[in-house]
């Protein structure tokens, strides 16, 4: 096959990996917002307008959630779809599909395009990279066939089958990509305490979280002393945290009359579960977020910061920095040297590189609070309800305290802006913006300081 040229003008532009990584978002994401900025994506044959179409491009390509207008009624079939291809496209990674169409093309891959994969796909090497991402298409198309059938044979009875197999398509590819997009404007709260619909689609976002690198170690080893350390923390952190999820939400909600109040006992204890799981980043609800009690808002914030794991659907700042926070404080306040966990020692190098996701990450969602407590002023006032939202958007989940529909021109934009940094990742972004990197020829002299 001939070798094709790449003209002079893109060689100049110094294309680093992360910045091709943040030109795979942003592309898709400006054709997506002029796709259904078009009348026929509106349901009335009229444009929803650019800022609410943008909105909704950034939030289905970076699989948030948070819409302006409601999917199911303002947006047509073919509106639907253009978000359901941003959903897939974002939750999977552009450079999944490159991998695919280079293969079918029988297109040689080189070792440049295997590290920009490794980054993309957040794997520790860039061996076997292809393979991985191959993999992540097969299992994606696995588990969110088997979701699709099972939620279209759940609604057959109620909304007949052709609209019954549109339906379970959409929200198994929405619930997969933690994306959180549904078609009913109320999201998930007519199955409150449906066991299948619970079940189903918890079960998809939660797989979609754990990460690709995760399922294919479960895969291939089956035993846990088999499993990779980082496999290990994945799963001790996402069931930990699924586990406090659901008993804390469904405790502190168990006095609120406005959320469990009218719920019987099975609904409330589903109830509970659903809320307690999805805040990692999956962004559906089954009850009202806004009639949630401050605590319980506020706990949910904690769960959305720290997201789902590291190449995932999810977002956030990643289990597995979250852990390496926990344990480099745990060996701080022991006095050790080394922060080991499981028998094993994690290099200094994963620990800096934590604290800075985590540091860049507040820094984010705090700049957005302030910039949201400017322009949303005096219409929404509410501190915790303007902290959630910047949550959720970084975190990219997609849930609300009935705010995001209510926002104005500026504050739009603010969001807009923070699930971008939110998908792409504090420090791919940091690293696409800056310029290259140069070696130290020389070292200051050490020196101390007190802390704390």
């Amino acid at each position: 096959m001939p070798k094709i040229k790449i003209p002079l003008f893109v060689r100049n532009l110094n294309l680093t990996s992360s910045r091709i990584i943040f030109l795979g978002f942003a592309v898709p994401l400006i054709v997506g917002a002029i796709l259904l900025n078009l009348p026929f994506s509106s349901s009335t044959g009229e444009s929803v307008g650019w800022l609410n179409a943008l909105f909704t491009s950034t939030s289905a390509i970076c699989v948030t959630g948070l819409v302006v207008i409601d999917t199911g009624s303002d947006f047509s079939h073919f509106g639907q779809i253009v978000i359901l291809f941003l959903i897939q496209l974002g939750g999977l990674g552009f450079m999944t599909y490159g991998v695919l169409i280079a293969v079918i093309m029988g297109r040689k891959i080189g070792l440049k395009e295997r590290m920009l994969i490794q980054q993309s796909a957040n794997a520790v090497t860039p061996q076997g990279v292809v393979r991985l991402s191959l993999n992540i298409f097969l299992i994606s198309i696995i588990v969110e066939t088997v979701g699709a059938v099972i939620l279209a044979l759940r609604w057959a009875g109620e909304m007949g089958p052709a609209r019954a197999i549109y339906y379970g398509v959409f929200h198994s590819i929405s619930a997969f990509n933690n994306a959180g997009f549904a078609l009913w404007p109320d999201s998930l709260s007519r199955f409150v305490g449906d066991p299948l619909i619970n079940i189903v689609i918890s079960l998809l976002f939660i797989i979609g979280g754990i990460g690709f690198i995760v399922i294919l170690d479960l895969y291939r080893k089956r035993r846990w002393r088999d499993l990779s350390l980082h496999t290990k923390i994945v799963l001790i952190t996402s069931g930990f945290l699924c586990l406090a999820g659901f008993l804390i939400v469904f405790m502190i909600e168990l006095f609120n009359s406005r959320t469990f109040g009218t719920l019987s006992w099975k609904e409330k204890i589903w109830a509970g579960y659903f809320q307690g799981v999805v805040t990692r980043t999956a962004g559906f609800n089954s009850i009202d977020i806004g009639a949630m009690l401050p605590a319980t808002q506020f706990f949910m914030i904690f769960l959305m910061f720290i997201g789902a794991s590291s190449g995932s659907t999810g977002g956030g700042i990643k289990t597995t920095t979250f852990t390496v926070l926990l344990l480099s404080i745990i060996a701080t306040v022991k006095g050790s040297t080394d922060v080991q966990f499981l028998k094993k020692r994690i290099p200094q190098e994963i620990v800096f590189r934590a604290l800075a996701v985590m540091t860049i990450s507040m820094g984010v969602v705090l700049t957005a609070t302030f910039l949201l407590t400017i322009t949303e002023y005096p219409e929404h006032n509410n501190f915790l309800a303007l902290l959630f939202e910047a949550t959720s958007a970084f975190g990219t989940v997609g849930m609300s305290m009935n705010l995001t529909a209510g926002l104005s021109d500026a504050g739009k934009c603010i969001i807009i802006i923070t699930m971008f940094i939110g998908r792409l990742g504090p420090l791919t972004l940091a690293f696409a913006l800056a310029q290259k990197s140069v070696k130290q020829k020389y070292r200051y002299p050490e020196d101390k300081l007190l802390i704390g």
